[in-house]
């Protein structure tokens, strides 16, 4: 059999193909001495060493864990402009109303952002990207929706689409503040003017709006996503970040890819997520520097939801630049178990973008696995402030 054959792994840990709900989340593949097909940027074959087929081709792996490449399914990687000034105030207890009155918070990015080229875009988040990949993402969801003015959205998915090839990224069209005036107006032409031109453009897989009291209302969101249906983009929800105000159960509703934050869910909306297709994304980033509750990580797995983990990587409520890390503190503050922490960043991440050839090991999936530090594959989820990825292989090639 023609390929190179990854050799001397001392485990082998994957989930299953596919999104895994429930308990299912906590049933990893553990292969002892293992080995690795892959030809074309495929995997053609996993299993014990010993039974490996022949090749003519081998790369030693050096005796260290291999798990799948890391699935970061929420980001906000593309912006201009920083919210140091704003981080300052607020951990000094200036209340986010204050911070806005003064020219801060998502406001200021919004101006930054769309004052910005795309070229600039491009500068400032070819770093942030690398670093996410440096911690073992090898899939990246990137939204747009600092640029409010539509010429701006636009510049914002030009510079993921630029990126894209390079690191795996998934765009996503995100209505995310709405207009201090003209709210209607502005729903309408979101609705008939930027979805049919991102999708004729075709720099958009998929539309999110930040459904939230002090964002847009139910209504409003269902009248967008109905028009990203109608153009065949997939879509997604910000919900529950502070307020359930209805946002998880409209996307159980529509049958949305997930619906993501979900701090503020409650027993109606894990309920709802547990009998959907949607996928829970939740981030921990926001937690750790907000200070929000946490997700409700361990009652959604616990219910049957399918449960995914992304960074939410942004300059106001989540500077995370980590996808493992996102990965450690699933454990430690939404109370996943690393195995379910495993399966939240890999297949069920891919889910939650409307993928199946990533997040598993296994044959017909791309090659996107990472080989640790560590014999022990738990050390991915152990380790705080460090890195445990050793190498990022992507399609079969090290990056």
């Amino acid at each position: 059999m023609t390929g190179t054959l990854f050799t001397n792994i001392s485990q082998l840990v994957t989930p299953r193909p596919g999104v895994q709900r429930g308990a299912a989340m906590r049933e990893l593949t553990v292969i002892p001495d293992a080995a690795l097909l892959v030809s074309g940027g495929v995997i053609r074959w996993v299993g014990p060493r010993s039974e490996a087929p022949a090749t003519g081709a081998e790369h030693d792996l050096g005796g260290v864990a291999v798990v799948p490449g890391l699935v970061d399914p929420h980001t906000h990687a593309v912006w201009a402009g920083d919210r140091l000034a704003d981080f300052e105030a607020r951990v000094q207890g200036v209340p986010y109303e204050e911070i806005l009155a003064r020219g801060g918070g998502i406001r200021s990015s919004m101006r930054a952002t769309g004052a910005a080229t795309v070229e600039e875009l491009v500068r400032l988040a070819h770093p942030r990207l690398q670093a996410l990949r440096a911690s073992g993402s090898t899939t990246i969801e990137v939204k747009s929706g600092y640029g409010l003015d539509f010429a701006a959205e636009i510049r914002m998915l030009e510079a993921v689409h630029q990126l894209q090839a390079e690191f795996g990224l998934i765009p996503t069209l995100l209505i995310h503040v709405p207009p201090t005036e003209g709210r209607s107006e502005y729903v309408e032409a979101v609705c008939h003017d930027l979805i049919p031109a991102v999708a004729k453009k075709r720099v958009a897989s998929a539309v999110d709006v930040f459904c939230e009291r002090e964002a847009f209302t139910v209504q409003e969101t269902r009248a967008i996503l109905m028009a990203a249906k109608a153009h065949d983009l997939d879509i997604k929800l910000h919900a529950d970040q502070f307020h359930a105000i209805g946002g998880t159960e409209l996307a159980c509703e529509l049958g949305a890819l997930s619906v993501d934050h979900l701090e503020a869910s409650g027993p109606a909306q894990i309920a709802a997520l547990a009998g959907s297709t949607t996928v829970a994304t939740i981030l921990p980033g926001v937690t750790l520097h907000l200070g929000l509750p946490a997700a409700p990580g361990r009652a959604l797995i616990d219910a049957g939801a399918a449960v995914a983990v992304g960074t939410d990587l942004n300059p106001g409520s989540s500077p995370l630049f980590s996808t493992q890390f996102a990965l450690a503190l699933a454990v430690r503050l939404c109370r996943l178990t690393p195995a379910e922490a495993l399966t939240a960043c890999t297949v069920n991440a891919a889910a939650a973008l409307g993928l199946d050839n990533v997040g598993a090991l296994a044959p017909g999936h791309d090659a996107n696995f990472l080989a640790l530090h560590s014999a022990d594959w738990r050390d991915l989820p152990y380790v705080l402030g460090g890195n445990p990825v050793r190498d990022v292989w992507v399609s079969g090639r090290r990056v």
